[in-house]
């Protein structure tokens, strides 16, 4: 059976769509099944930038049930699926095994642009992606709820303590959260003017440490990126860190910061020729967004997006229409709508929403709600 929704309803505080659903069995689908475009790349080609209205609230509500394994992804065994807008609009039970699925999902894809739900579809195969995008609620992530537990140090047994460089944090009788670690280095680089950064910035990196690792020093993926902010053996070593000292809390901060602020030095030319035209607040937040990019898929690419030839054209239109926009639909326009481009993915946005939930997650808290840090 295919779940697909009849009527959404928001919530603001919680970001949640609540769906009415109804059940559609595919074999009764219209004799006037429509032709399947040629390849999902040309249903993102064609879509108007004005589609990317919402597409962050709505992607980061769907990444949200795959994190918090709530709504739709309460169930492991499911794909959920979404248009060019982010918006939900169905989905899949698992099949018996993938090639199972991947028939579901066809049908279904299928069965929504017949319906009308969907203004196009596209088969997705083994190595291609279809359309409308689907999302697998089965995959790695997160125990958010744990992660915060660490970040601020619930348990006596994360605080931390240690030295590195000239930065001296805390003591071994008197241990501190990583949470007051990382504001340690980052005010102190900030004090000894080594940092220009946006104010929003601190934030999203305590979210990217329980994005990237959920704080947990030993982290080290198959890529071999290593500890809480998982870096690169590349960058390591541009941070002039010695093996021994790979996984030090403290270093893996600072080193964050540097790479952070280089690619922000590199960045700001062509951003504020862009965006300069911005206000404030709107601007500082576009900026945050895109270093967190930058952060997950390199400088040189989030460069592109603002002033290539072909990959800046989104950001040419938001430019000029940005009151019609919010910030984070801006940055994740900018992506949207050149998927398939320069190794551009879903995994691009998906990685911001979820530091996005993460922030969040930090900023519900007793210990960080109404500080500084959260506003």
């Amino acid at each position: 059976m295919v779940f697909m929704n009849k009527s959404l309803r928001r919530c603001s505080l919680a970001v949640v769509i609540i769906v009415t659903p109804i059940i559609a069995s595919i074999s009764k689908a219209s004799e006037q099944t429509p032709e399947p475009a040629d390849k999902w790349t040309s249903v993102v080609r064609s879509s108007p930038y004005w589609t990317s209205q919402g597409v962050y609230r709505n992607i980061t509500t769907i990444r949200r049930w795959v994190l918090k394994e709530t709504g739709y992804c309460a169930e492991a065994d499911r794909h959920i699926l979404f248009d060019m807008r982010g918006q939900f609009l169905g989905y899949i039970d698992d099949g018996d095994n993938r090639e199972a699925t991947q028939n579901r999902l066809n049908n279904t894809r299928r069965s929504l642009a017949d319906s009308g739900r969907a203004d196009t579809w596209a088969p997705g195969g083994p190595e291609t992606t279809g359309y409308p995008f689907a999302l697998s609620c089965r995959q790695p992530h997160v125990n958010l709820d744990e992660a915060v537990a660490r970040y601020l140090g619930t348990l006596p047994s994360e605080l931390i303590w240690g030295a590195w460089d000239d930065l001296s944090f805390a003591t071994q009788d008197a241990p501190k959260p990583l949470h007051d670690a990382l504001m340690y280095v980052y005010n102190l680089r900030e004090q000894q003017q080594r940092l220009d950064l946006p104010t929003t910035l601190p934030k999203y990196l305590g979210g990217q440490v329980l994005i990237e690792s959920s704080g947990q020093q030993r982290a080290h993926s198959v890529a071999n990126a290593k500890g809480i902010l998982q870096l690169s053996p590349p960058a390591l070593n541009d941070c002039r860190i010695k093996p021994a000292n790979h996984w030090h809390r403290l270093a893996q901060i600072d080193c964050a910061l540097r790479l952070m602020n280089q690619n922000a030095r590199n960045l700001r030319s062509p951003f504020e020729a862009r965006f300069g035209h911005l206000p404030d607040e709107k601007r500082d937040q576009l900026f945050t967004l895109l270093l967190v990019q930058a952060y997950h898929g390199g400088a040189s690419r989030v460069q592109a997006l603002l002033e290539g030839e072909t990959l800046s054209k989104p950001a040419a239109y938001f430019a000029r229409e940005h009151d019609k926009f919010s910030a984070g639909d801006i940055a994740f326009g900018m992506v949207f709508h050149n998927l398939g481009r320069d190794r551009f993915g879903l995994a691009s946005l998906y990685y911001v929403a979820d530091v996005q939930l993460a922030t969040e997650a930090l900023c519900e808290t007793a210990r960080l709600d109404n500080t500084r840090f959260c506003r």
